[in-house]
């Protein structure tokens, strides 16, 4: 996984949990909701982009 992947998965959940927090304090049931689903968009972003540094690896672990 690049470092701009990294950082862009991690700005999204931060912001899904940003948007979370102000739903539950505004009782805003929509917000909570929307930041629940950028939090859970970004972590299959990262399960994606692990899935494909452990494919990368067993390739070149193969290749030797």
């Amino acid at each position: 996984m690049s470092a701009g992947d990294k950082v862009q998965n991690a700005a999204e959940k931060a912001t899904g949990k940003a948007k979370e927090a102000v739903g539950d304090a505004t009782d805003n049931e929509e917000l909570v909701a929307e930041g629940r689903a950028d939090q859970a968009k970004a972590d299959l972003k990262d399960a994606g982009e692990n899935m494909k540094d452990a494919a990368k690896d067993a390739k070149d672990a193969l290749d030797r």
